[in-house]
């Protein structure tokens, strides 16, 4: 979230650039304002109360010694009043300072100068189309009837055994998700990223920590006896290792990558969007998450966009690379690119991955900061995340552009990891 002291200082600008997300902020920003400034109030005067209690007590120590006994008990009285009032303060602090963060829960991260104008998908500024568009001499099969044919993934038992949106993958097709992972998660260690296994449920302060709660907790799966959730993203528990942290700069760059099952509810998807693996409610993906100098952390975006770039070209898909405009980005993100492929029965884009820098947002929620080597002081670290990638659409992807009359043809890159080249 913004902090109140940047939001106090820069109070035209944040609602300025608040409007490229068509967030109207004048409201909330003026109250912000004004109960930083209430707090600020309070916080003087539990300052002047304590600094008072402190000079009577030293007062009273030379009263009782020069043996002025009833002055020495005055001072008593009064220091006791005033603890009362101290401690009305400090509830009074208290209330103030979550109210004021109350309010900073509501702003969204400010995008950068670079995002488009725009409300809609149709908005985005594609600023890179690669790739040769597949061409058959028949009408392209979609993947969920391929899926059917070649027994590799069961829309129909994973509703029996959960519901929509959990299919059960089967024979190659499970091998295929094995494969995906494994190259997947080797790339990302060839890139430098450190690989962790996070939990896939966990707590509320995590949650708020990298900005899904409160924004997206109807989308969550909530276990209710235990108050954890089940993550929607790695992105969620791998950068939550660095809550509550202060680096030194000498630990910059942190790089880390995950495999992990996602669970999102995805309320009130409906439509040709949600068929076949367009739309899961679990699904598996390979997180890379970035924590960085600010003076850095757009260089490391633009390096996570070649990374996930080089990803796709591996796996011979036609794709593009979106820059996310005002309307269409993210609560928590200040720059986003897309990346899409090409589904060739279903002729369409498919989103497979984006790529954010959160700046501070994030870090301010989280308290991780870095010490300044040369002024000591303590600063917020930007965080950075991107999908390297999520499988369902990559996998619709790959059967489709792929089917031959002979069957499914596996890429280079991932033959040494499925055995196989082919899907009969």
């Amino acid at each position: 979230m913004l902090t109140a002291k940047f939001i106090q200082e820069n109070k035209e600008f944040v609602i300025e650039r608040l409007l490229v997300k068509f967030f109207k902020a004048e409201e909330i920003i003026t109250k912000v304002i004004e109960q930083d400034n209430y707090r600020k109030e309070i916080q003087t005067k539990l300052d002047v109360n304590l600094t008072q209690q402190n000079s009577i007590a030293k007062e009273i120590g030379l009263l009782f010694q020069t043996g002025k006994i009833d002055e020495a008990n005055k001072a008593k009285e009064k220091t006791a009043i005033l603890k009362e009032e101290s401690k009305e303060l400090s509830v009074q602090f208290t209330k103030a300072e979550k109210d004021l963060q109350d309010l900073l829960v509501q702003i969204p991260n400010l995008p950068h100068e670079s995002v488009p104008h725009g409300k809609t998908t149709e908005e985005n500024l594609c600023i890179k189309e690669n790739g040769t568009m597949p061409v058959f001499t028949y009408e392209a099969i979609p993947h969920w009837e391929l899926a059917k044919k070649y027994d590799i993934i069961d829309f129909e038992l994973g509703n029996k055994l959960t519901g929509a949106g959990f299919p059960v993958y089967k024979g190659k097709g499970a091998k295929l998700q094995r494969a995906l992972i494994n190259f997947f998660l080797d790339e990302a260690e060839q890139a430098g990223y450190a690989e962790v296994q996070p939990p896939i449920l966990v707590n509320a302060d995590s949650g708020f920590g990298t900005g899904q709660l409160p924004d997206k907790e109807g989308q969550m799966y909530h276990c209710g006896i235990d108050n954890l959730y089940l993550i929607p993203t790695a992105e969620v528990p791998v950068t939550n290792i660095y809550r509550d942290v202060i680096l030194n700069t000498s630990t910059f760059s942190i790089k880390n990558c995950a495999y992990t099952p996602c669970f999102r509810r995805e309320a009130g998807s409906y439509g040709s969007d949600v068929r076949g693996l367009n739309r899961l409610h679990q699904f598996d993906k390979v997180e890379i998450v970035r924590v960085e100098h600010p003076a850095n952390s757009y260089t490391a975006l633009e390096e996570m966009v070649k990374h996930v770039e080089g990803l796709l070209h591996k796996l011979e898909l036609p794709y593009r690379i979106l820059r996310l405009c005002g309307g269409d980005m993210s609560f928590t993100s200040a720059l986003t690119y897309d990346f899409e492929v090409f589904s060739a029965a279903q002729k369409r884009w498919l989103e497979v991955s984006s790529v954010s820098n959160f700046e501070s947002y994030q870090s301010n929620r989280l308290k991780l900061r870095f010490k300044d080597e040369k002024t000591k002081k303590t600063q917020l670290a930007h965080t950075l995340n991107g999908s390297a990638l999520a499988l369902p659409r990559i996998v619709a992807s790959l059967l489709e552009n792929n089917q031959t009359a002979e069957g499914i043809k596996i890429p280079k890159a991932l033959q040494k990891y499925t055995g196989f080249d082919i899907i009969k």
